[in-house]
């Protein structure tokens, strides 16, 4: 989080933006071994081949890449995998190429899981020492081809060399000739790692490994330590970083000494450290433009210092008592938290010396915070934390204060960064006392809002990329009672940084720091729910921040100043006349024109609001007596509102449609006929705003809240109240948008419009029932029953249980019965008022096996059949199961009733009649038809050859699909035409014929699913194809490639034709072009 540099000047963020969520999942477990292995196991046969040698030697790094964010994965693995390998290394017949291939991927290895991990794995026994110093001499430093190997056997010395034994009981003789002295084991390993650490390639690190391994040795730095460190100074000194040669011999001996101050014990690194450290002076490294070298400085610098001091934990640091997070989460659970007291424990080492190096070490360290590199900086801070962790509490205080000199606006942006960095290691090692909180607080929240103007770009995120560090290291260092002071301030901080940063990394690093605090320290208000809308993820993309999460603080003072101004006039303020109140109304006008800017989960909150208030202000302010409405003030706001109608923003609709349904029945008294014709004008359909669901569904809320206003008179004006010469209008308009079904991305938008078109025209039946039953024609009544019955027996369960509920009402009404509900007696022993409460219409199971008895019902019969039509040949599994199951239910009760099939039958065609090349009904039709002859529902009809019932559903099946290119159509079609084989005469011909044209469909998945089911149909029906060629038939059926060329499928197909005894189908020559 607190790494980050600068972005590039003119660059562009869009891109990390869109590439910032996690790609890829996480893995559980290695799943590559068997093809590793296959792979290790190949090298000695792919050697002489070069292109299949890279072949292995890249799908090797391929398969090691995939785990380099899971490196642990490996471990069970990486012993058998090394052996592999290390048998190969050691096998005295192998080739040097082979050897070298061998050490390629063992470095893969190491690369991906780090050697670290993998340097134990090496052997490491007496035995190995000689074997290795001997492959050394067959090395060429110079041949980059090969640096691997020397990579890995520096490595695996590096460990041979922790052998508990002195290395002068390996040399034996070491006189084996007169006048000729053999080199030491002692002496060959120590010019190895010399000769190495100047190198130019991987390998010069591992002989830094090498060397901190070996020289610390217990036999090896009583003769040996004195003698490398006088080499490497002399080196250092020898060396320029401003030639190349000299960077290279720079970097390798730093990293020794660096590694040796690092591992070797104080007591033999004390002696040296404070010549080395006189030497490091003298190199100048930060006047260095190599960051590398920057790097390596100060790393060695603060061993020096670490030698200096003895090692120890500072006994006055602060300690907090619990990290656990589920300890905090479950102590916030309980709404307590145990105060814990920090007692600040007296300095008992304050007499120890602090050496006179310190200070320098301490004061080079300050300088490696202000660096140019993000690298230098963090290891400069890392030093600091461990430089005060042995210093006295005074002296480590003075270091704070040196810090946080950082801070001053003097100071570049490096040195805001490194200061920040510092307080992060210090507060998270307990170094920082609650004494200096104040301090820092003051300066982190400076930082959180950092930016420089440098040029035309300018500078900072990192900055306040590393403040929100500070924060999160924080929440995990101190009690709740020691930050509480501060909790506003950071919280507020890091919400506004989480939020308004420009930058994705501080927006996600203020998040987190957020997030921490919240989970560690349960003091932040708000937090769960800040956290839910603008988490890590959320506040990723720009916009959704900068648009949406944004609507946390102008979203909710609009909906609460909406709230006030309802309140206030349902209060009866003495405003009237005021200029206040033409404030109000155009604060109202605004919140509803400008609702497609807000963001999507406040959205309906808003709109209520404004609808509210606009309510409660017309019906107090825009009278000039008690319930006379001002002329003017009504001109121009049904005039406006009815303009807003109009508007290209679909939620500029929503708004003025809902608040024209609020007005008062003094506004609307003469301007009735204009308001619904603007409503209704909203309900329909057309090209550019077929979308608009939520608009036609919020007209429709606001014309049934209209009719409810002015109220029902027979002979009243249509201008003023629902009367004789408009309702038929209303009901038509509402009726119509029972056959919305517009679907778009979001799904079946349609659904929004009929739930709201059926709550109306409950609404309105049954104000019109109790005050002017005689205004309710029974053509109405019956259409309205019928269409909330089809509705019933779809399949969205949501909208069937909605249907329910309106046809339910209106049946059991609590006024006066409605009048002309077709068949009330048989509906009211079918639908009892019990069920309206003991019903759960939203289950299929309960829903299905009521509503198919309408199916008896003449009157409803065909809506019914349309609704289940769309559900038993929907997709949901348990809508398909219960209402395919009461369907069947059904069609067995009729199977002895000749009239009532034959009635049913007829009813079935006219619903695929009306709705050809309807693909919301036909084609779950085609499907609900192939189940329905599946299951014998029309077996009563093979008793008649070239039954009516079967020859006009054959002209339909083939109308549907005529020419059609839909693969689900022309698939559900296939199992019709099987299905339809059963029926004699002319139709089974016909179906065949079908049948064979589709086995030469241009679509090869068509032919082959037809071919399956041919093959099914001609098994099920028995009688269709003759005893003599039956064999013959399944053969061709199951052995043709019938996604094969459409030339020798049309052989096949013939073949067919004639065993079948069907006409072969002609070519149709396409019409010449000339």
């Amino acid at each position: 989080m607190a790494l980050s540099e600068e972005p590039a000047a003119g660059a562009r963020e869009d891109g990390a933006e869109e590439g910032a969520l996690a790609r890829g999942g996480v893995l559980e477990a290695f799943g590559d071994g068997a093809e590793t292995r296959e792979l290790l196991g190949r090298l000695r046969a792919v050697l002489g081949d070069r292109a299949a040698r890279e072949g292995v030697l890249e799908r090797f790094r391929v398969i090691m890449d995939k785990y380099q964010e899971q490196p642990h994965l490996l471990d069970p693995h990486l012993e058998w995998m090394m052996n592999l390998l290390l048998d190969i290394v050691q096998d005295k017949t192998s080739s040097a190429d082979l050897v070298h291939l061998a050490f390629k991927f063992l470095y893969i290895i190491t690369k991906v899981r780090g050697y670290k991990t993998f340097l134990r794995l090496f052997p490491h026994e007496v035995a190995d020492v000689q074997p290795v110093l001997d492959m050394f001499t067959n090395q060429n430093p110079r041949d980059h081809e090969t640096w691997e190997t020397r990579y890995m056997l520096l490595l695996w010395l590096s460990v041979t060399c922790l052998i508990p034994f002195d290395f002068s009981r390996l040399d034996g003789n070491l006189l084996s000739q007169p006048g000729q002295i053999r080199m030491s084991i002692m002496d060959r390993i120590l010019q190895i790692a010399e000769s190495y650490l100047v190198v130019s390639d991987k390998a010069r690190d591992a002989a830094a490994v090498l060397v901190s391994k070996f020289v610390t040795r217990p036999d090896v730095k009583q003769k040996k330590m004195a003698d490398f460190l006088d080499w490497s100074l002399c080196t250092l000194a020898r060396s320029s970083f401003q030639t190349i040669e000299g960077v290279i011999t720079m970097d390798g001996t730093l990293q020794a000494l660096a590694q040796i101050f690092k591992h070797g014990k104080r007591e033999d690194c004390l002696p040296y450290a404070a010549t080395v450290l006189e030497c490091l002076d003298g190199c100048r490294l930060p006047d260095s433009n190599q960051t590398l070298l920057r790097k390596l400085g100060v790393k060695l610098v603060q061993r020096l210092g670490l030698t200096f001091l003895k090692p120890k934990l500072a006994k006055w640091r602060y300690q907090r008592g619990c990290r656990s997070l589920a300890a905090n989460l479950q102590l916030c659970a309980q709404g307590r938290r145990e105060p814990q007291t920090h007692a600040e424990t007296p300095d008992g080492d304050a007499d120890d010396d602090v050496p006179e190096e310190v200070e320098r070490v301490i004061e080079q360290l300050l300088v490696g915070l202000k660096d140019k590199d993000t690298v230098v900086r963090w290891s400069a801070a890392k030093g600091i934390g461990r430089m005060a962790g042995r210093l006295p509490k005074e002296l480590a205080d003075d270091v704070v204060g040196s810090v946080l000199d950082c801070f001053s606006f003097q100071e570049t942006d490096n040195a805001w960064h490194g200061g920040c960095l510092a307080l992060a290691e210090l507060g998270r090692r307990g170094l920082l006392l609650p004494s200096r909180l104040v301090d820092v607080v003051a300066v982190i929240l400076k930082a959180l809002i950092y930016e420089e103007k440098r040029g035309a770009c300018s500078v900072g995120a990192n900055v306040r990329d590393a403040a929100c560090y500070v924060c999160w290291a924080f929440a995990r260092a101190y009690e709740p009672q020691e930050l509480k002071p501060f909790v506003a301030e950071i919280s507020s901080a890091l919400v506004i940084a989480a939020v308004f940063d420009r930058s994705v990394t501080c927006r996600r690093a203020a998040s987190a720091a957020f997030q921490e605090n919240v989970g560690r320290q349960g003091t932040f208000p708000h937090g769960i729910d800040i956290l839910t809308a603008a988490d890590y993820f959320a506040v990723g993309n720009r916009s959704n921040c900068f648009l949406v999460i944004r609507g946390l603080g102008g979203e909710l003072m609009r909906q609460a100043v909406c709230v006030l101004i309802e309140n206030l006039s349902l209060s009866k303020m003495p405003f009237r006349g005021d200029a206040v109140i033409d404030g109000w109304q155009w604060l109202i006008n605004d919140t509803l024109r400008n609702l497609h800017l807000i963001s999507s989960h406040s959205k309906q909150q808003i709109k209520d609001a404004a609808v509210l208030a606009l309510a409660a202000l017309c019906s107090e302010y825009y009278t000039k007596e008690p319930g006379e409405v001002d002329p003017a003030r009504q001109e121009e706001l049904i005039t406006q509102y009815l303009a807003e109608l109009r508007s290209p923003e679909e939620m500029t609709r929503c708004g003025f449609s809902l608040a024209l349904g609020a007005l008062p029945g003094f506004l609307l008294r003469g301007r009735l006929q204009q308001v619904l014709a603007g409503l209704s004008a909203v309900t329909h359909i057309s090209p550019e705003d077929v979308s608009f669901a939520e608009s036609r569904r919020d007209a429709l809320k606001a014309i049934s809240r209209v009719c409810q206003t002015v109220g029902v008179e027979a002979g009243g004006s249509p201008d003023e109240v629902v009367c004789e010469e408009n309702v038929a209008q209303i009901f038509r308009t509402l009726l119509d948008c029972l056959r919305d079904y517009t679907t778009d991305s979001r799904g079946d938008v349609g659904a929004w419009v009929r739930e709201a078109a059926m709550t109306s025209l409950m609404d309105l039946t049954l104000l019109l029932g109790r005050d002017q039953p005689e205004l309710l024609e029974a053509q109405v009544c019956e259409r309205v029953m019928c269409c909330l019955a089809q509705q019933a027996s779809e399949k969205i369960d949501r909208v069937r249980a909605h249907a329910a509920r309106m046809f339910m009402a209106l049946l059991h009404a609590d006024g006066p019965p409605i009048p002309h509900l077709p068949h009330r007696g048989d509906l009211q022993e079918l639908f009892p008022r019990s069920d309206m409460a003991s019903v759960n219409w939203n289950a299929p199971s309960q829903a299905f096996p009521r509503i198919t008895r309408l199916l008896g019902l003449p009157a409803y019969r065909y809506h019914v059949l349309l609704g289940l039509a769309v559900s038993v040949g929907g997709l949901t599994e348990s809508t398909v199961r219960y209402s395919t199951q009461s369907l069947f239910e059904y069609m067995k009760g009729i199977q002895h009733d000749p009239q009532a099939l034959e009635g049913f039958g007829g009813t079935l065609l006219q619903v695929f009649e009306d709705n050809l090349l309807n693909d919301r009904v036909s084609v779950p039709l085609l499907k609900t038809l192939d189940q329905m002859l599946a299951n014998g529902c029309f077996d009563v009809f093979t008793l008649e050859e070239n039954h009516p019932f079967c020859v006009k559903l054959l002209a339909l099946c083939r109308e549907e699909i005529r020419k059609s290119r839909d693969v689900q159509k022309l698939r559900s079609s296939i199992g019709v035409f099987c299905g339809m084989v059963q029926f004699p005469g002319e139709v089974r011909r016909k179906a065949l014929l079908q049948l064979l044209l589709l086995l030469c469909h241009p679509f090869p998945m068509i032919r082959k699913t037809t071919a399956s089911q041919v093959y099914e149909m001609v098994l099920t029906y028995g009688d269709v194809v003759g005893a003599g060629v039956l064999d013959e038939v399944m053969a061709v059926l199951s052995s043709t490639a019938w996604d094969a060329e459409l030339p020798l499928v049309r052989g096949q197909r013939n073949r067919l034709c004639d065993l079948l005894g069907v006409p072969r189908p002609q070519l149709v020559p396409k019409p010449s072009t000339h």
